[in-house]
């Protein structure tokens, strides 16, 4: 049986990508398309989860890489990876829903640890993670990160980030030391 990295190729998002990973963002989060995955928001959130300038953004940043993972020539996931002094953040993680649960996730966290690691001499990754989202903070908790009731307020008012459909959200800091 293959592994879940098995035929993935890493690499850093350019400008050409952005269409593509607007797309497989908002599939992985928003909407029915959302469903056929477990990290689906639609029942928390309404709207975009993102948009092609704030992809745009990440791109760009000097500070940030958005990194790409291929199977077959096709965009199948992507996080972000940003340099905050001696640790790094982790965001817009993305899998496509129909391959949530195949490993496919843990695989691209596995790698992401290395390359800030490795590339940045980092010694910790941080995520937010919107602190209703208790099955998604236990796969993070599997995987090493732990809690730190470190809340910061969501950002309500701002439909870039979507519409919520409810008014207790948040988001709290999760950290892993990465040795």
């Amino acid at each position: 049986m293959d592994t879940p990295a098995a035929g993935l190729t890493f690499r850093d998002a350019t400008d050409a990508d952005v269409d593509a990973l607007v797309a497989l963002i908002e599939s992985a989060y928003r909407g029915d398309a959302s469903r056929a995955g477990w990290t689906t928001e639609a029942d928390i959130l309404e709207g975009q989860r993102t948009d092609p300038e704030g992809v745009l953004d990440v791109i760009k940043s000097p500070d940030s890489r958005l990194l790409v993972v291929e199977r077959d020539g096709r965009i199948i996931a992507c996080c972000q990876l940003e340099h905050r002094g001696d640790h790094a953040y982790f965001g817009m993680f993305a899998v496509r829903p129909t391959l949530q649960g195949s490993g496919l996730g843990k695989a691209v966290m596995a790698e992401a640890e290395r390359r800030v690691r490795e590339d940045w001499g980092v010694t910790a990754m941080h995520m937010t993670v919107i602190s209703v989202r208790d099955d998604l903070i236990a796969w993070y908790e599997r995987r090493g990160y732990r809690r730190t009731g470190q809340m910061s307020p969501f950002p309500y008012g701002d439909e870039r980030f979507g519409i919520p459909q409810r008014a207790d959200l948040q988001f709290e800091l999760l950290v892993k030391p990465l040795a």
